[in-house]
């Protein structure tokens, strides 16, 4: 986009760029994916290039790109349903039962890698704030709520803007602004948030288990994973609605339909506020191809869900490789 500032641009590309990072934390949070959130960002940088003559001077441009990443992403939701999880659409299933084809990307909540939203070397406490509201479940729950309160309450609750910047940056009143975060706050508390866990799991115990959890997967010592789990830790694959609780079912799906992981070998990366791995079937002799990127929710000691998903076309989003070779 560098040609396409003119020297009497208020605004160079390094300063819009400055700010890419947690733009498309704001439109991940608001659309629930990682390939719409950029695609929203990187609409946002062309709209603000187009129009840079209208920005009253440079002390305004972050509302002022916050003003057009929330049009676009109002853009992008009319008329779409809201992403969800496959424990919001169905129950659990039996480990034998038969796995379906599969819904279309656009019915699930996506991953985001770390690297893309979470500030490099932010304040350890603005760091921690961005990883527990990354969380799938949060975002999740931001789903249920209608564009615009959604918007507020992310704006409001997880940027910690004023009511009178809320309110200029979406052509409000601060009374609605009010309203409209009191009515998010009512919806999310109903969605029951709480009970799916929260990211404030120590660090360390975190890191720990995931490093015993692939451990014991790329060694596939199902015995040993499962006694990691929860009674009641879930397990679920997008693009598939089947998915699994408790630690039986689990363990009869690693030597029933999951029995292609055997053999599998992993990259550690972070998603979501959370450590978490790329793993890669075995596809021939010396290569292993990539199909999907889990990571796991913990909570005392224990792994609570252990979360698939099975979009090889996730690797590039991640910066990962498609394919491992000895």
């Amino acid at each position: 986009m560098g040609g396409m500032a003119t020297r009497d641009s208020v605004v160079t590309d390094l300063e819009l760029e400055q700010y890419r990072r947690e733009l498309t934390g704001y439109c991940y949070r608001m659309l629930g994916s990682g390939f719409d959130a950029e695609d929203a960002v990187q609409e946002t940088m062309v709209r603000a290039w187009r129009n840079v003559d209208k920005l009253e001077s440079p002390g305004a441009l972050r509302s002022w790109l916050y003003r057009i990443a929330s049009n676009v992403c109002f853009d992008m939701l009319e008329g779409s349903k809201r992403r969800a999880r496959p424990m919001d659409l169905n129950s659990p299933s039996m480990a034998d039962t038969t796995i379906d084809s599969g819904l279309p990307e656009e019915t699930w909540i996506q991953p985001m890698p770390d690297a893309k939203v979470v500030p490099a070397d932010g304040d350890p406490a603005e760091v921690a704030q961005a990883k527990e509201t990354l969380r799938l479940a949060f975002v999740a729950a931001l789903q249920h709520l209608p564009p615009k309160q959604r918007a507020v309450l992310i704006l409001r609750e997880v940027l910690r803007w004023q009511a009178t910047e809320v309110a200029a940056l979406l052509d409000t009143s601060v009374a609605s602004v009010n309203s409209a975060l009191q009515r998010a706050r009512a919806t999310l508390d109903e969605t029951d948030l709480d009970a799916t866990g929260s990211a404030e799991v120590d660090g360390e115990e975190e890191r720990d288990l995931l490093t015993r959890y692939v451990d014991a997967f790329e060694r596939y010592d199902i015995e040993e994973l499962v006694s990691l789990l929860h009674d009641d830790a879930t397990f679920t694959m997008p693009p598939y609605q089947l998915w699994l609780q408790g630690p039986t079912e689990i363990y009869k799906w690693f030597f029933g339909q999951g029995k292609g992981c055997e053999g599998s070998r992993v990259l550690l990366t972070q998603a979501n506020g959370k450590p978490a791995f790329a793993s890669y079937k075995p596809a021939g002799e010396g290569l292993w191809k990539g199909w999907g990127i889990v990571f796991l929710d913990c909570s005392g000691g224990k792994i609570a869900a252990v979360n698939q998903f099975i979009y090889p076309e996730l690797f590039p989003l991640f910066d990962l490789p498609t394919e491992l070779r000895d």
